[in-house]
């Protein structure tokens, strides 16, 4: 997909992209330049750590309404048709 900076340095993010990376309104991006291009990194809370018996359990610290849902098997077709 391509997309244009408008006047003011803004971006758009095309819909179905913002979708599938999880990006709503009010979503922390890190904005980093790399040698090969600019790449914009979603900021999510790291989960806590919670005792239950004996064990460490890694809970997120998000709302359930705010994670994305991933496809996991659908990333990874879509992974392996990228390639011949």
């Amino acid at each position: 997909m391509r997309t244009t900076i408008d006047k003011a340095g803004r971006l758009v993010i095309p819909a179905a992209i913002r979708d599938k990376a999880g990006l709503a309104p009010g979503t922390t991006i890190e904005i980093s330049l790399e040698e090969t291009g600019v790449r914009l990194e979603r900021i999510a809370p790291g989960p806590r750590l919670v005792r239950v018996g004996k064990r460490l359990v890694a809970r997120p610290t998000a709302r359930a309404d705010s994670r994305p849902t991933i496809d996991v098997a659908a990333l990874v077709e879509e992974e392996r048709s990228r390639w011949p």
